[in-house]
């Protein structure tokens, strides 16, 4: 399958994510978009890796270039995981103090 099929998808799902993160007042929504564009970075990751990867096996057989995209996703993906986390236990710390989780309401907790 060419790259260019997933440039494209990983443009649309990360701008996708973008217009969620600028348009919503729901944080939960906006998490989801949040998420949603570290995986598009992440899908391009492997698929640029894969690409270099395949380019470096013609030339040897045992090569390992083209393999640190995939690492890069498993750190991201690892970061991901402990954002979840911090983030909604923020979200639900939200919905205690105002019972609502609506973005506005993030400056009364500045008092």
């Amino acid at each position: 399958m060419p790259i260019q099929y997933y440039i494209y998808l990983c443009l649309t799902l990360f701008t996708i994510g973008i217009v969620g993160v600028l348009t919503r007042r729901n944080a939960i929504i906006v998490f989801m978009c949040i998420e949603l564009m570290l995986n598009a970075v992440n899908l391009l990751l492997v698929a640029f890796s894969k690409m270099h990867h395949g380019a470096a096996l013609v030339k040897d057989a045992t090569s390992s270039v083209g393999i640190e995209g995939q690492l890069f996703v498993f750190f991201i993906m690892v970061v991901a995981a402990a954002e979840v986390s911090v983030g909604l236990a923020i979200i639900v710390m939200l919905y205690r103090n105002t019972h609502s989780v609506d973005i506005n309401f993030l400056n009364r907790l500045k008092n």
